[in-house]
């Protein structure tokens, strides 16, 4: 079943009237008016994550995410589990990212073998997980993707390795000659996150996107 049936589901918890009995994906009325309760709080909210868990953003994040499979997470929902699992709990995991109190899950950590007999550890987050960041990465990247210089193609929306290798020879057709290559090793194992928070915090102006993002493993 795909997720905008499950986020139809009722939440099957009426104990949780304050997030609402009906749709388990409510309507932008009330997320308004949740929104504005929040603000008085000084949270520093815009409407990013109320985009965030929108269900036309949401059900598109599915789709991607179980068209990329991958295994379970350390809670041991796969693709079709997280699905039935979704139908009863999305109401609330839907109003803990909202009220800012959602923590994701600790990632499961597995060793690829690599070419020469060295491994990498991979980290894979579960499924719900997973989804989220999706959800997130369809908000925030058409805001900050057009910040990034124009020769960087890795990661990025619409550019792919093919295309850095169509601009090399453009450079070699008008001239160039020398070729610099830098590769940081272990960049992602390395990098320093509140230097990535503070670079973000200066793109978005929204605190709970920030530590939703700040809390991901």
């Amino acid at each position: 079943m795909l997720l905008n049936c499950a986020l139809h589901q009722k939440s099957g918890q009426p104990e949780r009237a304050k997030g609402g009995q009906g749709e388990a994906l409510s309507g932008i009325g009330r997320d308004e008016a949740e929104l504005a309760q929040h603000e008085t709080k000084g949270l520093g909210r815009n409407d990013l994550l109320l985009q965030v868990v929108e269900r036309e953003n949401m059900v598109k994040a599915w789709k991607h995410v179980k068209a990329n499979r991958g295994s379970a997470g350390v809670d041991g929902l796969t693709i079709e589990a997280t699905i039935e699992y979704l139908k009863t709990e999305w109401a609330r995991i839907r109003e803990e990212l909202l009220t800012g109190t959602y923590r994701p899950k600790p990632v499961r950590w597995v060793a690829i073998p690599k070419p020469g007999g060295d491994k990498r550890d991979l980290g894979i987050p579960t499924v719900i997980d997973r989804l989220i960041q999706q959800a997130l990465l369809q908000i925030l990247q058409p805001l900050i993707d057009p910040t990034f210089s124009k020769s960087s193609y890795g990661f990025r929306l619409g550019r792919r390795a093919q295309d850095a290798v169509l601009q090399a020879q453009r450079y070699v057709q008008e001239g160039y000659r020398v070729v610099v290559d830098v590769d940081l090793e272990r960049f992602f194992d390395r990098v320093n996150h509140d230097v990535l928070m503070d670079r973000l915090s200066k793109r978005i102006n929204d605190k709970a996107v920030l530590r939703l993002i700040r809390s991901i493993p």
